[in-house]
């Protein structure tokens, strides 16, 4: 039964490993503001426990015996949508990008031995608690992708000689954000005259299998973004994780600069920094694109983009996982469009070809 005085999150733990269990009970009531209401050591048993235990939240391992997490994803968002955060290893990237697909709406990475450093105590701690924000049906719609890599990459006429972009497309995502590139990515032909670089807040050793997913569902040439390589159109570029991506103009080329974050960056990679440049390169032809996250990342290298001319797309509250970047921008006054995600591709994909 709920205690209706309780107002801490309720939270069930998925995990076939006891070590793990007890290491995700740990941190998250030693923050005071989450009750784990129980534990579960495989789908089978978790499934009972979403109708027993009325969970508001769940953390989801996805390597586990008899019903694994891909199968207890499937059956939990057709029968009782919920926001589940996937905890997993570096080794099982994507498995990870899997998961966000079948309706989780983040993750957190495994540590080793079961043990959380501050650091990451503190992101799943964070990312349980947005759980309480969440309307049910923003947690758990996946797109329906356009096409498979062999199919994608025959749509239009592709150059053999890479070009130059007409274009330079800069996005903007956080919590949700994987799930939404990935909807927006497979509604781009191949025909587009725009580079597109994206700034999506993730752990450093996920951005290069994040990148190759999005390689593998688009049609576009996509990859985690380097140091001083030139801006191609039809191309994808990912800023790495733990660092900030920037564009540059150099001997008359647009290119990439890929640098460690300074002590004034809030967020990692940072948007604003992003769109400030591509605000600063390409003027009108700047587009920025603001996705699902919390926090206000974005906010003022939009206003730069708006300043010279460029366009501020922004997804709405209706499809949005988390509406905290996307709102900032709006009530800056500075958004051009304000789009459900699925007519924002779509668009990107007209203004662009």
């Amino acid at each position: 039964m709920m205690d209706a005085h309780d107002d801490r999150v309720r939270v069930l733990i998925v995990d076939d490993s006891t070590l793990n269990r007890r290491g995700i009970r740990r941190v998250l009531e030693s923050s005071g503001c989450v009750q784990v209401v129980g534990e579960a050591s495989d789908g089978d048993e978790a499934l009972r426990m979403v109708t027993n235990r009325e969970p508001e939240a769940i953390t989801l391992d996805l390597e586990m015996p008899r019903l694994d997490g891909f199968s207890f994803l499937r059956i939990l968002m057709a029968r009782k949508p919920l926001p589940v955060i996937v905890v997993s290893s570096h080794s099982q990237k994507e498995n990870v990008f899997r998961a966000l697909e079948l309706g989780a709406i983040d993750f957190v990475e495994k540590p080793e031995h079961g043990f959380f450093d501050e650091q990451a105590a503190q992101q799943l701690v964070d990312k349980v608690l947005l759980a309480r924000t969440l309307r049910p049906v923003q947690a758990h719609t996946p797109p329906i992708f356009a096409s498979e890599p062999d199919t994608a990459r025959g749509l239009g006429t592709v150059a053999t000689t890479p070009l130059p972009p007409r274009f330079v497309v800069a996005i903007a995502a956080s919590t949700g954000g994987p799930t939404a590139l990935l909807d927006v990515f497979s509604r781009l032909p191949s025909r587009i005259s725009a580079a597109i670089l994206v700034a999506q807040h993730m752990p450093p050793r996920f951005t290069g299998a994040f990148a190759a997913r999005l390689d593998r569902k688009s049609a576009l040439t996509v990859r985690e973004a380097s140091d001083g390589e030139a801006l191609l159109a039809r191309h994808g570029y990912v800023c790495p994780g733990g660092k900030c991506m920037e564009v540059e103009a150099n001997q008359g080329e647009m290119r990439l600069r890929v640098q460690p974050p300074n002590r004034n960056d809030g967020y990692v990679p940072s948007a604003d920094r992003l769109f400030k440049s591509v605000a600063q390169i390409a003027k009108s032809r700047a587009i920025a694109v603001v996705l699902t996250g919390m926090g206000t990342d974005g906010v003022q290298g939009a206003k730069a983009i708006r300043d010279g001319r460029g366009l501020v797309i922004v997804e709405s509250a209706e499809t949005a996982v988390v509406d905290g970047m996307p709102s900032a921008v709006i009530r800056a006054g500075v958004a051009s469009r304000v789009l459900p995600l699925p007519a924002i591709g779509e668009l990107l994909a007209t203004l662009t070809g």
